[in-house]
Order: C-alpha cells, then sequence, then structure tokens
C-alpha cells in the first residue's frame, strides 16, 4: 500500500512548516498511512525549529527537528504540498509548473476538503488537483518569526483549526 506523503512549505522552515508537521504527525499518529514532512523555499539546514513557535507545541515534541530546504528530490517525493502562503505556492509553481496539481496553501486544501466531506486520502488530493481554483489571501498563514508569542500562538491556532480538517481528511472517513 503506498503511504500519502504530505509535504508542508513555509519560507525557512523553522517556525510554519515544522509546526505543521509535527502537528499533522500527532494528529494522525504513527500507523495513518500518511506520512508528513516540510521544507522551506528558503530553508536553513540543520537548523532547531523557532524557539517561541516550538514553545506553542508540547515541551520537547520539537527537540529532534532539523530544517531542510525545498528542492526538486523532496518536492517530486510528495503526493501533496502544502504551502503556508500562496507566494511560496507560485514560488514552486514558478519554477515547477508540472507540479500544479498537487500543491495548494494549507487554507485553500482545507477549504476543499470542508466543502468536500465525501473525500478522503488520495481521492481527495486528486479531485483537488482536478478543481483548481485561485488561492486567495484570507487562506494564508501570517509569519510568526520575530513578531513574538501572541503571533506565535495565533499562528498556531490557525495552522491546528486547519488541520483538524485536513489531517482526518487525508486519513478517511473512519478517522472523521
Amino acid at each position: 500500500m503506498h503511504r500519502l506523503r504530505v509535504l508542508f512549505v513555509c519560507t525557512a522552515n523553522i517556525c510554519r512548516s515544522p509546526y505543521l508537521e509535527l502537528t499533522a504527525r500527532g494528529l494522525a499518529g504513527d500507523d495513518s498511512g500518511v506520512e508528513f514532512a516540510s521544507a522551506g523555499t528558503h530553508g536553513f539546514l540543520e537548523h532547531e525549529m523557532d524557539e517561541v513557535m516550538a514553545g506553542t507545541l508540547a515541551p520537547g515534541s520539537a527537540d529532534a527537528f532539523r530544517s531542510r530546504r525545498l528542492d526538486r528530490t523532496i518536492l517530486e517525493g510528495a503526493d501533496l504540498v502544502l504551502t503556508a502562503e500562496a507566494h511560496h505556492r507560485a514560488f514552486i509553481l514558478e519554477e515547477y509548473p508540472q507540479l500544479f496539481r498537487k500543491v495548494f496553501t494549507v487554507g485553500q486544501f482545507a477549504a476543499f476538503a470542508q466543502e468536500n466531506p465525501g473525500l478522503s486520502g488520495q481521492e481527495l488530493v486528486t479531485a483537488a488537483g482536478s478543481r483548481r481554483r485561485t488561492a486567495r489571501p484570507e487562506h494564508d498563514i501570517d509569519d510568526p518569526y520575530r513578531r513574538g508569542v501572541d503571533a506565535a500562538r495565533s499562528a498556531a491556532d490557525r495552522m491546528s483549526s486547519m488541520l483538524s480538517v485536513i489531517v482526518p481528511a487525508l486519513l478517511g472517513g473512519e478517522h472523521r
């Protein structure tokens, strides 16, 4: 059985995308059949998660995390690419336009999943790719980097809300 591979992307891979990756893994559990990873469009190599953003997670849950820079191999290995903001999506599609059926903003994909409750897993990803819509500004997740604890908590709440729709939809009906 093919495991669905989901990649979260932000700018430096130290705030939003690691939060999305680690939280999605926690929501899905170890034997979910879905793999979650992350990278940054201009990512640092081997940096720890931002301390303030890591503080929004359970203590110790970000200790093993190390950032990585997005590249062709990482993108091609993903079945679904979810970006924090529309400009990350545009960055990817400018270089790799052939990936347009699998690259969405997190908010864009969450909205699609919510509007299509009968779809799950790979079927959901395929349907989203065939019914493309423009990413809207309200789907973006503001960057909390160096903006303090309140900005980190606000971003974490927004991402958790989106993941509460996305993860169960990717896992399938029995997990909803």
